[in-house]
């Protein structure tokens, strides 16, 4: 008999701000999750994107996880002056987000997991869209 334990469920993700071509910085998130789709959500995680926008320091998720959320807070994200935003609104004819605040204040993904994968979602972002996708 092996004793062998199952692989851990896990996630990771990073952000690109496709507005400037660069990975976004500082960007906080929270990993929660729940186990069956009437559970209720526990956080599980927090983390804040890196100079690669990439948060590496995700937990792997509790046995009999069926589902996760990522929370990301992005309108402190496009409230900060950056120069590299500045410039690529300087060159959009759509309104600029900061006028009023950011068009999506937060992104929440959820998505379904199965035990023993490995999930990297990644997020696409500008100040008025985004697109996500499960990664490899």
């Amino acid at each position: 008999m092996s004793s062998a334990t199952a692989a851990p469920t896990s996630v990771s993700t990073h952000i690109l701000d496709t507005s400037v071509g660069r990975p976004a910085e500082g960007v906080a998130l929270t990993l929660s999750v729940r186990s069956g789709s009437d559970g209720a959500w526990t956080a599980h995680g927090a983390s804040t994107t890196d100079a690669d926008g990439r948060c590496k320091d995700l937990p792997d998720l509790p046995a009999g996880t069926t589902h996760v959320r990522l929370d990301f807070a992005v309108e402190e994200y496009f409230a900060s002056p950056r120069k590299a935003h500045q410039q690529a609104e300087e060159q959009q004819d759509a309104p600029r987000a900061r006028d009023s605040g950011a068009f999506f204040p937060e992104v929440a993904i959820t998505f379904a997991v199965q035990p023993g994968e490995h999930y990297h979602v990644p997020l696409l972002l500008n100040p008025f869209g985004y697109s996500v996708y499960r990664g490899s």
